[in-house]
């Protein structure tokens, strides 16, 4: 066995390990959460855009802070009118 197969290994148990450890710790909060009744996340989803083949929702950036939010291509910041959104199409 060279040296680099050595370091090679200890790299991939300590990557396995640290994997462990936060699949352990995501599964704790989980069961937390559950207990709590944080179990389902309010839905981000406009009214407007339920059910719109065109939705997008997901947001681009690097900062948590900085992110923007692209609802869909022809309305990215979301339908702002009280009317149904002209452009919706069924899923």
């Amino acid at each position: 066995m060279t040296g680099t197969d050595v370091f090679q290994r200890a790299n991939y148990l300590c990557r396995r390990q640290a994997y462990q450890q936060w699949h352990r710790l995501r599964s704790k909060q989980q069961i937390l959460r559950s207990q709590v009744g944080f179990a389902d996340p309010h839905p981000s989803r406009p009214k407007a855009c339920e059910g719109c083949l065109n939705y997008h929702g997901l947001s681009y950036g690097t900062a948590k802070i900085r992110r923007t939010p692209l609802i869909c291509a022809m309305h990215p910041y979301g339908w702002q009118e009280a009317a149904s959104c002209p452009d919706w199409s069924q899923q």
